[in-house]
């Protein structure tokens, strides 16, 4: 199986571009981490990657200026009176 169509991975666990966006809370693999698997969370700053996929993720730069590859993506969620709303939660 190739990795694009593994049903263990999600759609938005960061290796399909369209997902990753400026902004974004994301969770990320440092070059240094990838043996232990550690993540590192914090806000997409730049996108590196310019293919649409790449099977170990989307590698991005965060706004404190690590780089990594994305294996977690957090949804952003509109602000309504300054709190989240998250439609069809209570």
């Amino acid at each position: 199986m190739n990795g694009q169509n593994s049903p263990s991975r999600k759609a938005t666990d960061g290796q399909r571009r369209e997902y990753v966006k400026i902004g974004s809370e994301a969770e990320i693999t440092l070059k240094e981490d990838q043996r232990t698997g550690k993540l590192t969370r914090g806000i997409v700053a730049e996108i590196l990657t310019s293919s649409a996929f790449h099977p170990r993720g989307i590698k991005v730069r965060l706004q404190d200026g690590r780089v990594g590859r994305v294996q977690k993506i957090y949804p952003a969620f509109p602000k309504i009176n300054g709190q989240e709303y998250q439609e069809g939660l209570t």
